[in-house]
């Protein structure tokens, strides 16, 4: 029997739990009900349990054989705060927070992978499942690492799994480097002097120094990084003025840049403080800059990316797992497991959804059918990585 068969009576059960996550969402550190219902399953399941990692994560492990190595499955388990506008049954019941990215999914499989994993311990070794709170924005992965994670569970190995909607239902795109790109925001503040709108010479205008600033920054991408590398710096939001015949004493802009390489990522800072800087002589007026580095890229390792290739190919079907896929500008927090251990983050196809909406969209919901298939690959990888001494021989 394939692993993908014997996971398969478990739908039904997966779909309920998959369901009542997304009518009860909750916001990064707050997923206290949900974490509730992950040690609760597990534990009636016999998994050694342990609550509170980095706020309110859950791990739970998983033994089988006598092997000493040991990996990690992570699944997220935090919604947005983004008000849904499904009106199916199973919609979110809490105003304003809704499982917009597919995490109530992505805790399911892991959960099934969990039952499959606890009743067959085909395998030789130790998995540690890593139920992560805070994904969005909150970093709650650094928040387990700094809680011991490594240390109090310790891992050669790590991996991640996030569905993507615009794939074929349960198809897989594995990355070997680069799959997720990195995160950081910049803030710019023009402080001038104020005057009528009709006597400018009169004034240091903030609002002439922005909009030069937007076009100058424009260059950093198209000039300055190598055109083989990725990147991105835009300009997000722009505040100045209230009124038609005032020429305001302030202007206030932010944005993102997001890269897949460390050294464009500190160019990129540099770049920006310079052209602001710059900007703010040219026009006479005050600078104020900040710039606040947030999620990592996400960089799988070859080794690994290759390991979870094989495992999706063994439960999908060797057509059905691509690994030339371009990555994503999108960021992941996966990308700090990545800093201290070897693993690769993969996605699962999750159809082309209601309506073709994409991740964070209020019309957002996770595909049912595909939670036998995630879960089935946790049990292939776990297989693949930690097969038993004799499968190892062939």
């Amino acid at each position: 029997m394939s692993v993908l068969e014997a996971v398969r009576p478990l739908h039904g059960k997966l779909a309920a739990i998959r369901r009542d996550l997304h009518a009860h969402p909750e916001l990064a550190f707050k997923e206290h009900r949900t974490a509730e219902l992950v040690a609760r399953h597990l534990q009636q399941l016999g998994i050694e349990t342990h609550c509170g990692i980095g706020g309110t994560g859950v791990i739970g492990v998983v033994r089988g054989g006598r092997g000493l190595r040991a990996i990690g499955l992570r699944a997220d388990m935090d919604a947005l705060a983004i008000t849904e506008r499904n009106t199916f049954a199973h919609a979110s019941t809490v105003h304003g927070c809704m499982h917009a990215c597919g995490h109530d999914g992505h805790t399911t499989m892991l959960l099934g992978a969990a039952e499959a994993l606890a009743a067959r311990r085909d395998f030789d070794g130790t998995v540690y499942l890593i139920f992560q709170p805070a994904e969005e924005g909150e970093g709650g992965a650094a928040a387990m690492i700094a809680d011991g994670l490594f240390e109090r569970f310790p891992m050669e190995a790590v991996f991640g799994m996030h569905n993507w909607p615009g794939m074929e239902a349960g198809s897989f795109a594995v990355h070997s480097g680069p799959v997720m790109a990195s995160a950081d925001r910049f803030d710019v503040c023009f402080t001038g002097v104020g005057a009528h709108a009709a006597m400018p010479h009169l004034g240091a205008d903030p609002l002439l120094a922005g909009a030069a600033f937007v076009q100058a920054v424009q260059s950093l991408v198209s000039r300055r990084v190598d055109p083989i590398d990725a990147a991105v710096v835009s300009v997000t939001r722009f505040h100045a003025g209230e009124a038609y015949n005032a020429i305001p004493d302030r202007a206030e802009l932010c944005g993102t840049v997001r890269t897949f390489s460390a050294e464009v990522r500190d160019m990129l800072e540099q770049g920006l403080r310079q052209v602001a800087e710059g900007v703010a002589a040219s026009h006479g007026v005050q600078l104020d800059f900040g710039y606040r580095r947030g999620y990592p890229p996400t960089l799988n390792t070859a080794p690994e990316a290759a390991s979870c290739a094989e495992a999706a190919r063994a439960v999908a079907g060797a057509g059905r797992v691509a690994v030339d896929g371009r990555p994503s500008m999108g960021a992941e927090d996966f990308a700090y497991y990545l800093e201290h251990k070897p693993g690769a983050y993969v996605w699962i196809g999750n159809g082309p959804g209601a309506g073709g909406c994409t991740l964070h969209n209020p019309n957002y919901d996770f595909n049912d059918e595909i939670l036998s298939v995630g879960a089935a690959y946790w049990c292939e990888l776990v297989r693949t990585l930690l097969a038993p001494a004799e499968r190892g021989r062939g």
